[in-house]
């Protein structure tokens, strides 16, 4: 298993920027990607980025796609999502979510909090 812990949510202005970090630890060697998704309230939870852990490679969601940028560091089992030019839309509960090779279950962060106000 892999332990996740997010940081940096908080309360920002339409149009301002935020980075969000998490801290991954555990079986940190096993790790395939790490990701980002997020849940608005009355919402379903949804993706918003992935970065595999090997090479880097990075995907997005169409609604973030040039405003978000995903990024690793792999000797301190971090990853952060940059957030800038941000929207009332993009409030939510973000969440910091890892898949393991060979594992038939993801693991999670507990979430951090961003709100946009307009």
């Amino acid at each position: 298993q892999v332990q996740l812990v997010e940081s940096g949510g908080g309360l920002v202005q339409a149009g301002g920027s935020l980075r969000l970090s998490c801290a991954a630890s555990g079986r940190t060697f096993s790790i395939g990607t790490m990701g980002w998704f997020r849940q608005a309230p009355g919402k379903e939870r949804e993706f918003v980025a992935r970065i595999t852990w090997t090479g880097g490679t990075t995907f997005y969601a169409d609604s973030v796609k040039g405003r978000f940028i995903i990024s690793r560091d792999n000797a301190k089992n971090t990853v952060s999502l940059q957030m800038n030019s941000l929207k009332p839309e993009d409030t939510a509960i973000y969440y910091c979510q890892a898949t393991r090779r060979g594992a038939s279950n993801d693991d999670w962060g507990q979430g951090t909090q961003v709100t946009v106000s307009s």
